[in-house]
């Protein structure tokens, strides 16, 4: 292909041409399978001028390895595109190292018989965007390259709305306020998040719903979706969800395992109809047994 009209990043111009997300677009350009002028180019930030002669060798797609399950998931919606799903609590949405099995991507694969977009590779077919393991509610699945690629352009340009209910520990003061302040790797602990100086923006809403005598029922809204984004702002401002063994404390007196956190709502602009969709989900039952057993405390 030729450039023209353009000048600027090698992983932009080709994410544009290909309809292709910029990540899958760099590890192409990584592996060695763009050339510039019959020159290879081994940089996503490689400048092209119009002029410029391009050629790219898509590698086939593998084929897929995981294992398709039949394990039972809630489906909110779903068309030819996309589906949303309510994710258990419990669940790992994708495979990873030494977890290849009872995912939600093994059981999205038995669910729609492989119709998945091929973007994130094997490991994550269809995923657009991730909960945490133990973080229950709404996620967008994607069928196909061209949802997916949408979807994504979406999710980077905070047009997804995404709405999270929560029980953190200690009583918040202020009805409602936000949360910026920037997200990376841990300096010390490589596993886990931190609020650093050098990290990625990182947007969070928070709105008190219910107090009680030592926690808060909270409604948080992300505008950036960084990993353990909410779990690390609740923490850095003194109100660590309860059960976050990670970023608060492991032990509680429910005995619960893992952050009380379910995400209820989720709006988005259909990427193929443009049609607005906006789902909810009802707080899991283990959740509203915590509620009610600090209501109860309240009488």
């Amino acid at each position: 292909m030729t450039v023209e009209g353009f000048e600027g990043r090698l992983d932009r111009y080709l994410s544009e041409a290909l309809s292709k997300t910029r990540s899958f677009v760099q590890k192409i350009i990584e592996e060695g399978n763009v050339l510039v002028n019959q020159t290879q180019v081994l940089k996503p930030a490689y400048k092209v001028k119009s002029g410029d002669i391009i050629k790219v060798v898509i590698p086939e797609p593998k084929q897929l390895s995981i294992v398709a399950q039949d394990i039972n998931i809630e489906v909110v919606y779903e068309d030819e595109h996309l589906a949303v799903i309510n994710k258990p609590r419990g669940m790992v949405v994708h495979p990873g190292a030494g977890n290849f099995e009872n995912t939600l991507v093994n059981a999205l694969l038995h669910k729609f018989r492989g119709r998945l977009s091929s973007i994130n590779g094997v490991i994550r077919p269809g995923i657009v965007h991730r909960l945490d393991k133990d973080t229950s509610g709404l996620l967008v699945v994607a069928k196909t390259d061209e949802a997916h690629v949408k979807l994504s352009e979406a999710l980077k340009s905070h047009q997804i709305k995404r709405i999270y209910y929560a029980i953190c520990e200690g009583v918040l003061k202020e009805d409602s306020g936000v949360i910026n302040a920037p997200i990376g790797r841990h300096p010390v602990n490589r596993l886990k998040m931190a609020v650093v100086p050098n990290g990625k923006e990182a947007v969070t809403y928070f709105e008190v719903l219910e107090r009680f005598d030592k926690y808060t029922f909270v409604k948080l809204r992300l505008k950036t979706g960084r990993t353990h984004q909410i779990r690390v702002h609740m923490s850095y401002i003194g109100y660590p969800l309860l059960g976050d063994g990670t970023y608060g404390r492991a032990k509680n007196e429910f005995g619960v395992e893992g952050q009380v956190l379910h995400a209820g709502e989720i709006e988005f602009v259909h990427p193929i109809t443009s049609e607005v969709l906006h789902f909810s989900a009802e707080l899991p039952e283990y959740f509203l047994k915590i509620l009610n057993i600090l209501r109860s405390k309240k009488q």
